[in-house]
């Protein structure tokens, strides 16, 4: 049995690679398209999130906060319906608020690189804050670019792995085909 399952698995990592190729070569061609689509899912996932936390805060069983989990489930929902209907607003609101993250995060990276107790060199905490700040910058400054770079670096990742996918499952396929000889037994 362990044979067979073995066998059929180079298949799932080459048709998962390929799936990821494809994507990854989607996401490139088209950014905007999927930023707003990336946006849409996310905005289901929010309204089914925010409509599953109103459930939870009128279920009589429920023990943690009721009003908390009330205005938890109205927020996602309005915050899903508005990345639904909105998409491209959503994405670039969603690219600013990650690019004033990226610029705090940096400005702490910066303390830290000269506090007393560290861990890390110096050298790489300024690196990393430098990286943070000039990242969150660009966001800030052009949020609709932002979303078509993240897309892109979503598209390119996407792709690598699905490459590796697929070179692991041929991998695999080659080692079923010419089974290395097993070493023979010392008596």
């Amino acid at each position: 049995m362990d044979r067979e399952l073995f066998a059929e698995s180079w298949k799932m990592l080459v048709v998962r690679g390929v799936i990821g190729i494809v994507f990854g070569l989607l996401a490139i061609i088209w950014p905007i398209e999927t930023a707003i689509a990336l946006m849409v899912l996310f905005g289901f996932w929010a309204l089914i999130d925010g409509i599953s936390s109103l459930v939870e805060a009128f279920r009589s069983e429920t023990q943690t906060s009721r009003l908390g989990l009330a205005v938890m489930g109205v927020i996602a929902i309005i915050v899903g319906l508005f990345a639904i209907f909105s998409p491209s607003v959503a994405a670039n609101t969603l690219t600013l608020i990650f690019g004033i993250w990226l610029i705090i995060r940096g400005v702490f990276e910066v303390f830290a690189a000269f506090s007393s107790y560290r861990l890390t060199p110096r050298w790489l905490l300024l690196l990393g804050a430098a990286l943070s700040l000039l990242l969150g910058i660009f966001f800030v400054a052009n949020p609709g670019r932002g979303t078509v770079g993240i897309a892109v670096w979503l598209g390119l990742i996407a792709l690598c792995w699905g490459l590796v996918f697929v070179a692991m499952g041929l991998i695999v396929r080659r080692g079923q085909v010419n089974p290395s000889p097993a070493t023979p037994a010392t008596a």
